[in-house]
């Protein structure tokens, strides 16, 4: 079934972070992983080349066009060079629309320019230690003192968290309120008492910077809440269905990338002097993957479009989220399995793919949340 998502100048965008993609992450891939970071100079080209911010109007130095398919198209070119060590859909996809939503007048002149260019890279922080999908067990506190608050607590997990120039911190200021005590502050790198823990060492995605976050005594300057004290939780319900929704494009086209490479494999490969694919097994499970993926890919192309139009909600997010990551994961495994022993070795894609895909069904709302979300809808 072809799909009619993208009009003529997005091809042409395409073509262009295809490019970038060839030409600045695949090359390098390899040696970030074995770093474990990527160096701030492709955060640069990534924005003197247009990928950053392309909804952030032109005044601050972005693309001036509110339109969710240039994020798929960044996301989906990266997800096609094995770019996993790059944090660009949780720079554009993520932390945007909070700084677009919610940002003062003065906070977009301070800080839209430099995450347009690449010379401020964002991340936010939710989890902590003790502290995973239950947002309202956080335990990171924020107290005023004057006109400032003052910082104390820990987070974990944070991607993008060495790099990161500008982190949006969820923090409990009101431990009164319940629900309704907890705010948005934004940390800058350079700020007394914010520290960064080691760079975690992951089963996959081994090249994204993914760090803890320490927070001492951090006076966070009044002018760097962002939004409405006490609706923290407010805000992350309205911009949460966004990153949900990156997460299932990435993973549809993840699946795809993996079953397409799995397929040419099925064609090369020999077994009892016949290809693999010919034998009916093979192509029973690769026909139910082929019939799921372009399921997915039609439910994703609609979901864009009405996040687009504005009408792609929480549960419509949720629903996304946890059907496409199972869909990834279940691809993976089964490419795995098709390949036999070469699907195990690392130089192979699909085991590359294996161990960066198995955290899509946890980040971003874990499987079960997002089951939770859904059943809360239908008032049982």
């Amino acid at each position: 079934m072809q799909r009619s998502l993208y009009e003529p100048e997005h091809d042409a965008f395409r073509r262009s972070v295809r490019a970038f993609c060839d030409k600045h992450i695949a090359p390098h891939h390899a040696e970030w992983e074995t770093a474990g970071i990527v160096p701030r100079e492709l955060w640069l080209e990534a924005g003197r080349q247009g990928l950053l911010g392309t909804d952030v109007p032109e005044q601050y130095g972005g693309g001036g066009v509110k339109d969710f398919r240039y994020n798929c198209i960044v996301g989906e070119e990266v997800v096609k060079v094995g770019g996993s060590a790059v944090g660009f859909t949780l720079h554009n996809d993520v932390t945007a629309p909070y700084l677009l939503k919610l940002a003062t007048e003065e906070q977009k002149q301070r800080w839209l320019p430099g995450f347009c260019s690449g010379e401020l890279i964002t991340a936010i922080a939710m989890t902590e230690p003790g502290t995973g999908s239950d947002l309202q067990g956080i335990k990171a506190a924020a107290k005023r003192d004057g006109e400032d608050w003052v910082l104390n607590g820990s987070k974990t997990f944070i991607t993008n968290g060495i790099n990161a120039d500008l982190v949006i911190v969820v923090a409990q200021t009101d431990p009164a309120a319940g629900a309704k005590g907890f705010s948005l502050l934004v940390v800058e790198r350079g700020m007394p008492g914010f520290e960064r823990g080691r760079n975690l060492e992951k089963v996959g995605m081994k090249g994204q910077d993914t760090a803890e976050l320490f927070f001492d005594n951090v006076r966070v300057p009044g002018n760097n809440l962002l939004g409405s004290e006490g609706l923290g939780f407010l805000h992350l319900m309205d911009c949460l269905p966004q990153e949900r929704l990156s997460i299932a494009v990435v993973a549809v086209a993840a699946a795809r990338k993996v079953l397409d490479a799995t397929v040419e494999y099925c064609k090369e490969r020999k077994a009892f002097g016949k290809p693999i694919g010919s034998f009916q097994h093979s192509r029973f499970v690769l026909a139910e993957m082929e019939t799921e993926i372009c399921i997915a890919e039609q439910w994703v192309d609609r979901a864009v479009a009405e996040h687009n139009a504005g009408r792609f909600d929480v549960k419509d997010a949720a629903m996304s989220k946890w059907w496409t990551t199972e869909l990834q994961k279940r691809v993976v495994d089964q490419c795995v399995q098709l390949h036999g022993g070469y699907g195990y070795m690392l130089e192979y894609p699909v085991a590359r793919a294996f161990v960066d895909s198995r955290i899509s069904t946890i980040y971003g709302g874990t499987t079960e949340i997002m089951k939770e979300i859904v059943g809360r809808s239908l008032g049982v």
